[in-house]
């Protein structure tokens, strides 16, 4: 089992991940820069938070346009799993891989903050076996993290179930319909505006618990699974 992990110019979260799956959760992952163009070694690939080109022109939109994001592209075709965090939320909802768009955040602020957010929906990779309406407990670091879907697109997203994640109580960025995290229609394909791996430790949570990291081992349970 391997894991990739693109690293884009701007990504500053792609070791936080790296650390959690090869010290925490003792898989093999590698790196892999933007350029590159053939994935077919990797079983699962992550997209890691960051302000890949310095949010140039929208967040987002410049990577993906990098050569990788064909080949991520071909993955998601075949049924691969894909997670991109908060940045790489924004990548794969440019890319076309996930409906929607981001805006900037109602405050106009940059917002870093604890927030909990529920699992609506236990039918993608990342949220295989945990139970519906679970709470993790999660930190929030962004500008453009709410999300925006016409009444149709939200329409689509809620009939196939691929509202993935909620905000509970505080929608920190004013995302519609509290949505935190949606997938593509096969559910392979999922985008998370919090990070997950900053709360994979005990000691980086002050509530003192690491359900985040639920996401990460979901994955590992679904990949053996598949074998």
């Amino acid at each position: 089992m391997k894991i990739g992990i693109v690293v884009f110019p701007g990504s500053n979260c792609d070791m936080d991940v790296h650390y959690v799956f090869r010290k925490v959760l003792h898989t093999n992952t590698e790196f892999i820069w933007h350029k590159h163009n053939n994935l077919q070694d990797y079983d699962a690939i992550i997209l890691p938070g960051g302000f890949t080109y310095g949010d140039r022109l929208r967040a987002g939109v410049i990577a993906a346009f990098s050569p990788v994001m064909k080949e991520v592209k071909r993955l998601a075709t075949e049924g691969k799993p894909i997670l991109g965090i908060c940045n790489g939320f924004q990548i794969l909802v440019e890319s076309g891989l996930l409906p929607g768009a981001f805006m900037k955040n109602d405050s106009l602020k940059f917002v870093c903050k604890w927030i909990n957010i529920t699992v609506e929906t236990n039918r993608t990779p990342f949220t295989y076996g945990l139970k519906l309406n679970h709470q993790i407990s999660i930190p929030v670091a962004n500008q453009e993290g709410r999300f925006f879907a016409d009444p149709k697109t939200l329409k689509t997203l809620e009939l196939n179930n691929q509202i993935i994640f909620k905000y509970h109580n505080d929608n920190p960025n004013g995302s519609v319909n509290a949505i935190a995290g949606i997938s593509n229609m096969k559910g392979n394909v999922v985008g998370i505006m919090p990070h997950p791996e900053r709360a994979s430790e005990n000691i980086l949570n002050p509530f003192g618990n690491n359900d985040a990291i639920l996401i990460f081992k979901s994955l590992l349970d679904y990949m053996d699974e598949q074998k």
